[in-house]
């Protein structure tokens, strides 16, 4: 074994995935055996789509994706035989490529490096034609093995195909993230604006002629790849589900059997897939499930922009974002997880109470708490570790089994892990917890680790730093096993020592204080730290080749060891074939028992996600969200502002419900009116995930689309002014909201001149207030708060300011408060006084105001309410009361009765001119 004195890092050691085993320098690409190397900056997501020509359309109610009756390429740019691809150069339309980073504005997109390219059979073209080369992204998986996927690889692929002729619509989608082992399919009929067809969690992506330039230019670092219909096969893919569906998911073949678009999406998925991976999946080993689009709420990419749910829109670096919020996650797993959650909420009520009964377990049982966090902390990505034990490489090379080697410690290390979680857990009582410790009660996980514990050292397990997983993968399989790998490791043995004792006599030659050290890159080398001695002549011994020198710290070798390493490395490569072929055969015999891992795996990213809601509440004063059909806040406030501030900010009231849908917002510029919308879609996304609210009380209605309109940038490269990037949003979040929407409008209509704005504004006013959608509408113009006159369902809010005297400039100076008003603001021509602060001459400024004053007074004349409005308006606001009082209500009788009685003396007190108004008429 090693001697203790040799050390496993040292300054110059690349880095090494623990999950993988892979080897990457700190600042240099990752080493891709048998490819070429790719930058660490590369796509998440890859498009794969059907190839069909602009124009081309099957017969009447055509359902067969697997058509190849569509006219071939040009004969010069035509595919070799047994190509997968056709000719992009064919279609003009077929490649976009850049790197994936969702929600992040179209500067950061340019700013991130382009992904190398390697060559596939679609390249067999012309090769004087440089214009005819056809690229398929590399994504950095080796070619000849299925090792570990790096942290840095393409995470996503979609498959996308939609009908042709009267199916036109129709859209089959088919993912797979290449870290976790599963396939998620969807079906749907969309309509002409493919409301549904969006890019979130990283999983759904669109692909249609009409919406090319749209998606190409909104989501600029997605990923596309063209593949020739034909591979688009619904037969192949209801056989691929056949054979690779474990048993406790093959229900899933009753929900896609007629689903024909996504049964012949998730074909040329599985294709593409073998084609970049260059391995198969095992059969029985997939997950495969069917999600419709109605489970969650849409959340489009602008508004995941505007809201700052995952990136920050001033550094994409720091973490002031609702993901940042809410992250202390202690798993790769759970952190997907919430990132998932949080771009796709809940709307299925009973669900989210569910989740939020183990919150508020978590936050009552603090054993409970701490003790589950302990051992959820000591989790491996279980996604990634399932993905690489269920591919079976094409081709047995060392690196594949080194792979298949560490993973096989890794699921020791994980199933180990069961016992001690299922402890933690076993005095829970909330239902989703004790059905997640349920699922820990499977059988299979204690026949898996016996399994591996007839093959595996008891010892063996995993360890940080390469040089301890390096011996712990030597050692892994028990003595007595295989003579000649007893003997392999013998020899292994030796000449480790026989390293150390040579490094060892070395220092004693030179009197130098010499140590063995090791990296995964350099193997074994020397080291010394010059701190309390002195060099003869600022030198070393000319024996010591390439030396390098951080700080006092010298790192070195010799020729002797040198040679010492390759029969290292030869021992071990033998250590690693042997081993290959005794795991190989022991993880057949667990195949058939690993699908429970599928369950563990949602267990531990769950309960990873549960704990990090609690983690949250436990750091600042959240409260648990109620649901009904009322959107009520009380004193709630902006959770990102929390974090970033140093002191809480500023709490509001929010207070919607189907009779006042409608909030015009009002105040002077940076009074807090955009904070306050972005809190307001932030609280909601808590509460739908199952996550506590900033709040002293809060109640939400469930909202299944969240549609803001806030950024107020042009965009160069769509040639896109401010105000046509403003038309185009708000045309999105028209033809696509319906009763059940919440939309967040700030500012619209400035972009042009102020007649045409208050125009625009007034008419997107009036067709929202025809749905029951909750809107809150911020604006500077004045004008739309008389909408009220005309719709009982508006109510005019504003933020309050103060007026204090500036001594210094003998001038008044405004102090924001941020407190939320009801009613009209009070300040007027706000935008003149700070131009009077400014250095605009008095002349100028004295002449704005006297033509202000001139144009307000016109508009308002025909804009006052008469009191047959305002009775109608009370009638209006009592009758949705009692409606609300009669759905909600949990008040005893008595105090029911009390509260009626309160409303009718409101009503009578707050207008009293309403019984005057039939006398006049008998006048």
């Amino acid at each position: 074994m090693l001697r203790p004195e040799i050390s496993s890092t040292s300054p110059s050691a690349p880095a090494v995935s623990p999950s993988s085993g892979e080897t990457r320098s700190p600042q240099g690409p990752r080493y891709n055996f048998g490819l070429q190397e790719t930058p660490q900056s590369r796509p998440s997501v890859q498009v794969v789509s059907a190839s069909t020509p602009p124009g081309t359309s099957g017969a009447a109610g055509d359902r067969s994706s697997s058509s190849s009756s569509l006219p071939c390429p040009a004969p010069n740019s035509r595919p070799a035989q047994g190509s997968y691809f056709g000719n992009k150069r064919a279609y003009a339309e077929n490649t976009v490529a850049s790197n994936f980073t969702f929600g992040a504005s179209s500067s950061s997109a340019r700013d991130t490096n382009y992904p190398q390219t390697l060559k596939t059979p679609l390249s067999t073209g012309n090769p004087q034609r440089s214009g005819y080369k056809s690229w398929t992204p590399q994504v950095g998986y080796s070619a000849s093995s299925s090792s570990a996927i790096s942290a840095y690889s393409p995470s996503v692929i979609v498959a996308v195909v939609e009908g042709r002729g009267l199916a036109r619509g129709e859209i089959g989608m088919a993912s797979i993230d290449l870290k976790n082992p599963q396939i998620i399919l969807s079906q749907f009929a969309d309509n002409t604006t493919y409301a549904k067809v969006s890019i979130n969690n990283s999983r759904k992506c669109a692909w249609h002629f009409k919406l090319y330039f749209e998606i190409k230019t909104s989501f600029q670092n997605v990923n596309f790849t063209t593949i020739q219909r034909k591979y688009f096969n619904e037969t192949k893919g209801l056989e691929y589900i056949e054979q690779l569906c474990i048993a406790e998911f093959s229900t899933v073949l009753m929900e896609v059997q007629s689903k024909y678009y996504c049964l012949a999406a998730v074909a040329a998925l599985l294709k593409y897939v073998e084609f970049i991976q260059n391995s198969v999946y095992a059969p029985k080993s997939l997950k495969i499930c069917f999600q419709g689009s109605e489970q969650t709420a849409m959340i489009d990419s602008s508004s995941a922009q505007n809201l700052e749910l995952l990136i920050n829109n001033q550094d994409c670096r720091n973490n002031h974002t609702l993901f940042g919020v809410l992250n202390y996650t202690k798993t790769p797993g759970g952190s997907r997880r919430l990132r998932s959650n949080i771009l796709e909420p809940l709307v299925d009520i009973e669900t989210i109470n569910m989740r939020l009964d183990c919150v508020q377990e978590l936050l009552q049982d603090e054993e409970l708490f701490f003790g589950l966090q302990s051992v959820i902390s000591r989790f491996l990505d279980t996604e990634q570790l399932l993905s690489v034990l269920v591919q079976i490489p094409k081709q047995d090379t060392v690196n594949a089994a080194e792979s298949k080697i560490t993973n096989l410690i890794y699921l020791k290390h994980t199933l180990e892990l069961v016992d001690p979680l299922k402890i933690a857990m076993k005095n829970c009582n909330t239902p989703l917890l004790r059905a997640y410790y349920g699922s820990l009660e499977d059988k299979r996980f204690g026949i898996i680790l016996e399994k591996i514990k007839t093959v595996i050292n008891d010892d063996a397990r995993y360890m940080k730093g390469c040089l301890n997983m390096r011996t712990q993968k030597c050692y892994a399989v028990r003595s007595n096993i295989n003579e000649f790998l007893d003997i392999a490791r013998r020899t292994y043995t030796e000449i480790v020592d026989d390293i150390a004792g040579m490094i060892s006599q070395l220092g004693e030659k030179y009197s130098l204080p010499l140590r063995t050290s090791f990296s995964s890159a350099r193997g074994f080398f020397i080291q010394m730290t010059t701190d309390c001695i002195a060099l003869p002549t600022d030198q070393l011994p000319s024996e010591f080749i390439k030396v390098s020198k951080v700080k006092n710290s010298y790192s070195f070798t010799s020729a002797d060891l040198i040679k010492m390493n390759e029969r290292c490395q030869e021992s071990l490569r033998e250590i690693y074939h042997m081993t290959y072929m005794i795991v190989c055969k022991l993880l057949s015999e667990i195949y058939e028992h690993i699908h429970c891992l599928y369950k563990l795996s949602d267990t531990v990213s769950m309960l990873d996600m549960l704990l990090s809601f609690a983690h949250a509440c436990t750091l600042s004063d959240y409260v648990r969200p109620e649901f009904t059909d009322t959107l009520a806040i009380k004193q709630g406030w902006h959770p990102i502002l929390e974090k970033i501030s140093a002191e809480k900010p500023i709490a509001n009231n929010t207070y919607i419900t189907e009779g006042s849908n409608f909030l015009i917002i009002t105040g002077p510029n940076m009074s807090g009116k955009s904070t306050y919308l972005k809190q307001i879609a932030l609280c909601q996304i808590m509460a739908q995930i199952g996550s506590y609210v900033p709040a002293e009380y809060s109640s939400f209605r469930i909202a299944k689309q969240i549609f803001t309109r806030i950024s107020t940038d042009d965009d160069i490269e769509t040639n896109s002014s401010t105000f046509m990037k403003e038309m185009k949003e708000i045309a999105y979040i028209l033809h696509n909201a319906n009763d059940k929407s919440l939309i967040l409008i700030d500012e619209l209509g400035r972009g042009t001149n102020t007649e045409e704005g208050i125009g625009i504004c007034y008419a997107v006013c009036e067709y929202l207030l025809s749905l029951k959608a909750f809107t809150l509408f911020a604006t500077h113009f004045l004008e739309l708060c008389h909408i009220d006159a005309l719709y009982p369902n508006v109510e005019n809010m504003h933020f309050e300011v103060q007026h204090v005297k500036n001594t210094s400039r003998n001038k008044e100076a405004i102090l924001y408060t941020y407190k939320l008003s009801k009613g009209l603001t009070e300040e007027k021509n706000y935008g003149l006084k700070a131009a009077e602060v400014s250095s605009l001459p008095p002349s100028i400024v004295l002449d704005a105001k006297e033509i202000t004053t001139q144009i307000t007074r016109q508009i308002l004349q025909n804009q006052r309410s008469t009191p047959e409005m305002e009775r109608q308006r009370a009638v209006y606001h009592l009758a949705t009361r009692l409606v609300q009082t009669a759905r909600n209500s949990q008040l005893d009788p008595d105090s029911l009765r009390i509260y009626l009685s309160n409303l009718k003396k409101k009503y009578k007190e707050d207008f009293p001119r309403t019984e005057q108004v039939p006398e006049k008429t008998e006048e």
